[in-house]
């Protein structure tokens, strides 16, 4: 509990709060309170000292009075604190501001009082009869027990006053009379007694006992209000938890006619009374008549005389007919408002509905509201709020954001909106135009305490400054497309309020108040607001208000805007014809999903013309097209030919598997209809499936699987059986991407613990691609129509002539139509771009715009851009004019569309890609702009990229265009992107002028530095400019190998250059030097290489869902050295002379015997005999990486490792060249050789390095090679040898390659003669697993004795699982990120030999052309599988995600653990795998 500071002075609640007003009772008190001892306080006391007299007090008058010394010391003390709490307080009144009461008559009015404010009214007797007289009444010194006499009484004289004068009234309780109208309010805890005692009042006062006839009782029960509690707030908007109680008094006419009201037995008991009532101690009125006469009540019946009082009856008629005329005349008053019309015409722009609203994004700012508000504004759920900035600190408990519920709401301080970096990347941080983004402006979160009005702009302004400079950016929300709403919840009535400064701020800001629209629900608080305006702004925002609107005509009028279809309920299936609602917050959840509903676009009012005509011009398609296909009277959307085979068969196919995320794809030519055919399939599909396309092509696939799973399982948790989910995804990079997003959806499905054994989502991957065979989960969408396509186009033309539809821009449908005649796509872009000059913005910004489309992928401009580029912005006529006008007669190849990025936008691009590329054609045929041209322009014109919405997209776009290579099967390693290439090849030299243009653009982009650097070292040769570009790459990214591998390829491409330029032969000593002391720095720079992705490699490893692979540069780079060193030294006169190199001593490389003439030679060789002694090992080190990376690892998904096939060609030619040099023993002479047996043996071992038969690795490999038996049967006799002749010492190594040379020709050619019976073999395995070892030996034998005695159970067989699995994940931990242990072998049926089966043996009975090795996770393969009967099926139980074994007793990995569809204790059968990281189970049924 808080220990009261000594020194502290409290004001007791039953004094008044300014100490002047103290009389002698409240000084004693206080005395006796502050420790002055009862003598001293009575003398004081008797001298009738009062709160003035108190501060006026010293020294000498104290010692006059003759008070002890403890008593002087005290209160000399305590006065100097008095009088500074009293000039506090007096601080307060100072810097108090006035209130409009309480509006009279209303209980559910959201008013609240501010303490210490003044109430705006002053006490008054009867006015105009209609508007309220006051009466104020401390309430704060009277006694508990004395409290509801005091209330009772005051309402009793006040009510009876203001019913005989006819004239309506308000008594407040808790506000003072000095200073005037000062607000303190009053503590209670039960507000209900008030009202039952005040019924008991009037029962009691208003007749004189039972016999009277109660008439006057009733008449004053309905004009006497209940009691109103108006609570209290703190300067900073808080609750004191104090209450103002008013009640209101309404004598109508209708009520009262002519009757007068006498009041009985009102008693004044004087502990209840102020001390100006104290010298009566009780008095009895008897009967009372009272008026208000000006501030006070007046009692007609006096002792004196009664003929005041009979004359004011006898004038009761004529009082009662002048209130009847006043009601009469208020109600003429009120005027006939235009302002719904007004409040229609402001928050649409101009528009007739709200669905085709001129503002794209709406901002609320708000301040405190009141609980009977809400329900009043729940036109706000409805509205796309980008922002609300709410300035109510108690919000979260009863404000606005109460409201908001059941939407998704971010909530965020003002300085998350502080820019720290990239203004997108803030945004999307901040989710704006995705969710709602809610800003408590005045503390409320982080347990931030609120500001009062005074501090605000000095603690807060600034960060709230930052809110409203970044909503109204260009480049976050679209210039003049957002409205910004002022709801003044509550009054505005101190000059210093928040929400003034907040208004400032918008205004600067918007250059005005066109954007700005401000909701007040009476015309008191808007009186107020405007007039602070004006003072704040000197702006006059008359026209910018809407003020005579309630909030439950603005909520009404709003919603009206509205079609049926954006406020109704939207409905999701559940399976045999039942519907769930989707709650409007779940739906805000699902942010990156497009839900498609089961009513979507019932009750609509779109534009039906519109929309087909956005749609056959070239426009992507919507929902609306398919629903009014659906129409009486219309055509049905026109079926393309593989609608019916992706309804019928793939779908149903998919269905009947037991994966629990699936995926097919629609692979088409850009503008095809590709995208199209997979919306239609939704709809078709919308009832039987829950349906949902993905927003974004974001990589953030973990988010998308959570909202996946939460739309599978939205109110169906319970359910055993639910819906799939059909998800639509489009414009993925690779296939790839698709599969990890489908491995993430079965991950989360996992985390939420539910079990099928049915698909329950399948992805619709509608792709690009130039090619593709139809297959099971597969079609095609080429740009060639069948005849029944054909027919059902013709068809649809006709239907358009019918109607008289102007089809002449419908070049999207006329080009499928024609099946893009080349002829009728030329003719439309001559015709339009006849009038094209190169020096029109317009004509720029349109070739810019061709351009982005042919070479990057969903490129688009930005609305905004465009409108900045054109100066469409800075013309009167901006608001009704679209952006399409600027673009002048090249509207017609142009379309808007929606863009979901990092911040949502209105962009625009090319109709058809075959219009864009034929665009590019004719501008460089016929006027003479040419690639380098548009993209030159693109680069250099800064107004492209200043504040715009779309900038990083359009930066990103451009970007990818300039680096971003094409691989495909023709085209091995495109040198550059085809934009580059294109360039390149339309007028050679401009790429260099081009490239330049991008550094000057990126500034600080080491991937635009990496593509100059690879520029100047491919084709200008300049290695110094390629070194110096480089070397910047490498200053921005030091942390990525793929960059700092440039470096070594700048060096590795210069020795090669040289080399190959110099035509002395024998290279010259000079010459040598120079090529071998460039070949030591590529070579350091390659092993600098390969130590970044060591790291990177790492740090990959601590990121979540980051399936990046391994970059194998460094590595093959030093291959790159070493080969062309090897080229090297055959040129010179040492070696020369020799057909090829001696070895297999590398001692023949860096010290050949001197000979005559060779002097310089060997010194120059001299210098380098370390780096040339090591390049056999070096050499020998990096085969051997490679191979244990690429044998051991393979791609996370199935299908062909890319990585493997673009290096393997070049790796086998490095080989070569190294098995020419140091191993050019023949196995087939060696073996008839008759030499010592230690010389045999090293040429044997020289034989094994040849046939890649040193290592388990290169003997693995053989098992994916053809025609391989002969060759291990080689290695088999050459192991035979080496063991022979090392009987006492045979090497581990050799001894395990041994088996593994065994086991591999035994699955090959199992009738070889030269292969060991198994059981010797697990024999020999035996007597050597418990012999020492290196670190390096162990994972191979591990892995081949669990592979040989898996089917003899060998007790030891889980210890040797356990640990081959820790060495795995040891060894090769820095490459497995991105990549799976590789399964060689497979449990086969039989014993022996017969137990191992390879993939070449379950090849042998599936379908031409697949392969389990790429295809591990397509289900037919595994059911030919299991109808082959090769592989044994092994039983287990679930538990915790792994398979328990009893046979073995240890547990078995899943291949991935979506592929455990049952719960934990299910029995399941499976296939096992053999992999590096131990058995995996496979097929799990």
């Amino acid at each position: 509990m808080h220990k009261k500071n000594e020194d502290e002075i409290t004001v007791s609640s039953d004094r008044p709060l300014d100490i002047k007003d103290w009389n002698e009772d409240h000084v004693r008190q206080w005395l006796l309170e502050i420790k002055v001892d009862k003598e001293g306080a009575d003398i004081l006391y008797n001298e009738k000292i009062n709160g003035a007299s108190l501060l006026l007090l010293e020294m000498s008058h104290l010692t006059e009075l003759h008070l002890s010394m403890n008593a002087k010391i005290l209160i000399i003390n305590k006065i100097d604190l008095l009088k500074q709490k009293n000039q506090q307080q007096n601080d307060i009144v100072t810097h108090s501001y006035n209130l409009k009461p309480y509006p009279f008559g209303r209980f559910n009015a959201a008013h609240r009082y501010r303490e210490n404010s003044i109430l705006d009214v002053t006490e008054t007797g009867p006015k105009d009869y209609i508007q309220p007289c006051h009466e104020f009444k401390e309430f704060i010194n009277t006694t508990e027990e004395n409290k509801m006499k005091k209330y009772t009484y005051e309402v009793i004289r006040f009510a009876a006053a203001c019913m005989n004068s006819r004239t309506n009234g308000t008594i407040h309780f808790g506000v003072l009379d000095t200073p005037h109208g000062q607000i303190v309010g009053i503590s209670m805890q039960n507000t209900d007694t008030f009202d039952v005692q005040q019924l008991h009042a009037i029962e009691k006062h208003f007749k004189r006992d039972q016999k009277q006839d109660d008439k006057q009782v009733q008449i004053a029960k309905r004009c006497i209000k209940p009691p109103r509690f108006v609570e209290v707030l703190k300067a900073d908007m808080t609750s004191t938890g104090k209450f103002v109680i008013e009640v209101d008094i309404e004598p109508s006419s209708i009520v009262c006619d002519c009757s007068y009201f006498n009041t009985y037995n009102l008693v004044i008991e004087q502990d209840s009374m102020q001390k100006s009532t104290a010298g009566e101690s009780k008095k009895d009125y008897g009967k009372s008549f009272l008026i208000r006469n000006s501030s006070t009540c007046k009692n007609l019946i006096t002792s004196d005389s009664l003929k005041e009082y009979e004359k004011y009856i006898k004038d009761m008629p004529r009082l009662s007919q002048l209130r009847k005329d006043a009601e009469d005349k208020h109600l003429f008053l009120v005027k006939s408002s235009v302002q719904g019309s007004k409040l229609c015409e402001m928050i649409t722009g101009g528009t007739p509905s709200l669905d085709r609203s001129h503002f794209e994004w709406y901002i609320v700012v708000a301040n405190k509201s009141h609980p009977v508000q809400l329900e009043n504004l729940r036109f706000l759920l409805h509205m796309d709020l980008v922002a609300v900035l709410d300035f109510d600190p108690e919000s979260a408990e009863s404000g606005l954001i109460k409201l908001f519920e059941e939407r998704k709401t971010n909530v965020h301080s003002p300085a998350h909106y502080k820019i720290t970096g990239a203004v997108e990347d803030i945004a999307n941080k901040l989710k704006l135009t995705k969710n709602t983004s809610w800003v408590f402006c005045n503390g409320g979160i982080n347990e931030e305490n609120p500001s009062d009005a005074d501090n605000w702009l000095i603690e807060k302004g600034s960060s709230v400054r930052d809110v409203v400079s970044f909503l109204c950016r260009k480049d976050v929300l679209p210039h003049k497309k957002f409205l910004t709403i002022f709801l003044i919840l509550s009054q505005v009535s101190n000059a210093n309020d928040p929400l003034l400064a907040t208004f400032s701020m918008f205004l600067q800001e918007l250059n005005g108040g066109n954007q700005i629209l401000c909701i007040i629900d009476n015309e008191t608080s808007y009186t107020y607001w405007k007039e602070l305006i004006k003072g704040w702004c000197r702006e006059d925002i008359l026209t910018r208000c809407i003020y005579e609107l309630s909030f439950a005509e603005v909520n009404g009028t709003v919603l009206s805007l509205w079609s049926e279809n954006r406020k109704s309920s939207r409905f999701l299936p559940c399976g045999g014809g039942s519907n769930v609602v989707l709650s409007k917050k779940t739906e805000d959840d699902l942010d990156m999903l497009r839900i498609l509903c089961v009513n979507q676009c019932d009750g609509g009012n779109e534009d039906k013309q519109h929309h087909e005509e956005k749609f056959y011009k070239g426009g992507k398609v919507s929902w609306w097209n398919f629903y009014f296909s659906e129409q009486p009277g219309s055509m049905p959307f026109i079926k393309r030919d593989k609608f019916d085979y992706i309804i019928n068969t793939i779908i149903p196919d998919i269905c009947s598997r037991k994966r629990v995320c699936e995926f097919f794809s629609i692979f088409h030519l850009p503008g095809c209809g590709g995208t199209t055919l997979a919306m239609h399939v939704l709809w078709t599909l919308k009832d039987k499936f829950r349906c949902a396309v993905l927003k974004d092509t974001t990589d953030d696939y973990s988010s998308i699987a959570e909202r996946v799973v939460q739309l599978l399982t939205y109110e169906t948790k319970e359910k055993p059986k639910r819906l799939p989910v059909l998800l639509m995804i489009d414009d993925f990079q690779d296939i790839s991407d698709v599969k990890k997003l489908q491995l993430q959806i079965e991950e989360e499905w996992l985390e939420q613990n539910i079990f099928s054994t049915s698909p329950q989502v399948i992805i619709v991957n509608c792709m690009r691609a130039e090619s593709s065979e139809q297959t099971d989960d597969a079609v095609f969408i080429g740009n060639n129509l069948s005849k029944k396509e054909q027919e059902l186009f013709e068809e649809k033309l006709k239907e358009f002539k019918k109607t008289n539809t102007n089809t002449k821009t419908f070049y999207g449908f006329m080009i499928l139509k024609n099946n893009f005649l080349p002829k009728y796509i030329q003719g439309v872009v001559k015709n339009t771009l006849k009038g094209f000059n190169s020096k029109d913005k317009h004509a720029q910004l349109f070739a810019v715009l061709v351009l982005l489309h042919v070479y990057c992928k969903n490129a688009v401009l930005s609305v905004s851009t465009c409108e900045e580029f054109l100066g469409l912005q800075t013309k009167a006529d901006s608001k009704s004019r679209k952006v399409e006008d600027g673009f002048e007669n090249f509207s017609t190849l142009l379309i808007r569309c929606t863009v979901i990025s990092k911040v949502s936008f209105q962009g625009v691009t090319v109709i058809h890609s075959s219009i864009a590329q034929q665009c590019l054609k004719e501008l460089s045929a016929s006027h003479r702009v040419t690639k380098a041209d548009i993209t030159n322009l693109l680069l250099t014109k800064d107004l492209l990229y200043e504040y715009t919405l779309g900038k990083q997209k359009l930066l990103q776009d451009v970007h990818n265009m300039l680096v971003r290579r094409q691989y495909s099967v023709e085209i091995e390693d495109s040198l550059f992107a085809p934009l580059v290439q294109d360039i390149m090849k339309e007028k050679p030299g401009m790429e260099e002028t081009v490239l330049c243009n991008a550094a000057k653009c990126y500034r600080k982009d080491a991937i635009i530095f990496q593509l100059l650097a690879r520029y100047y070292y491919i084709k200008k040769q300049d290695f110094t400019m390629a070194m110096d570009w480089a070397k910047k790459a490498k200053d921005l990214s030091r942390e990525s190998s793929y960059v700092c591998d440039t470096v070594s390829q700048v060096l590795v491409r210069k020795l090669k250059h040289a080399f190959r330029e110099d035509k002395d032969d024998p290279i010259q000593p000079v010459n040598l030097e120079k090529y071998l002391t460039l070949a030591e720095s590529a070579a350091e720079a390659c092993k600098e290489t390969q130590q970044t992705a060591n790291k990177e490699a790492m740090t990959r490893l601590q990121r979540q869902n980051d399936y990046s692979i391994y970059n194998t540069a460094g590595h093959l780079g030093e291959l790159q050295i070493a080969a062309t060193v090897i080229e090297i030294l055959q040129k010179i006169p040492p070696y020369k002379s020799h057909s090829e190199l001696e070895g297999p001593d590398t001692k023949q490389l860096s010290g050949p015997e001197e000979e005559s003439g060779n002097e310089s030679y060997f010194h120059v060789m001299e210098k380098h005999v370390n780096f040339l002694n090591q390049l056999k090992k070096t050499m020998k080190q990096h085969f051997d990486f490679l191979d244990n990376f690429f044998v051991n690892l393979v791609p996370l998904f199935a299908g062909k490792d890319k990585q493997k096939e673009s290096i393997k060609h070049k790796v086998f030619k490095y080989f070569q060249q190294y098995t020419d040099l140091f191993c050019k023993t023949n196995w087939s002479e060696l073996y008839k050789k008759s030499m010592h047996p230690t010389e045999k043996i090293l040429q044997t071992r020289e034989c094994l390095e040849k046939n890649k038969g040193d290592s388990y690795t290169g003997l693995v490999e053989y098992l994916y090679e053809e025609d391989s038996a002969s060759a291990l049967e080689e290695i088999i006799q050459q192991y035979d040898y080496i063991l022979k002749f090392t009987e006492e010492n045979k090497g581990l190594i050799d001894l395990t390659n041994f088996i593994y040379a065994n086991v591999v020709l035994a699955n090959i050619n199992p009738e070889s003669q030269y292969i060991m019976p198994y059981q010797e073999l697990c024999k020999l395995l035996l007597d050597i697993i418990d012999r020492p070892r290196s670190f390096s030996e162990i994972l191979p034998l591990y892995y081949i004795t669990v592979l040989l005695l898996w089917q003899e159970a060998n007790r030891d067989l889980p210890t040797y699982v356990s640990q081959m699995k820790t060495l795995y994940l040891n060894e090769l931990k820095p490459l497995y990120n991105g990549k799976r242990a590789a399964v060689h072998f497979y449990l086969g049926r039989e014993k022996g030999y017969g137990s191992l089966i390879s993939h070449r043996d379950i090849n042998s009975c599936l379908e031409s052309g697949q392969d389990i090795s790429t295809q591990w996770d397509d289900e037919k393969i595994w059911k030919q599988v299991r109808d082959s009967k090769k592989l044994c099926r092994v039983s287990g139980e679930i538990r915790n995600n792994f398979i328990w074994v009893a046979d073995v007793k240890f547990m078995v990995d899943p291949m991935f653990r979506s592929q455990l569809r049952k719960e934990s204790g299910t029995r399941v059968t499976f296939f096992i795998g053999f992999s590096m990281n131990g058995p995996v189970a496979l097929d799990i049924l």
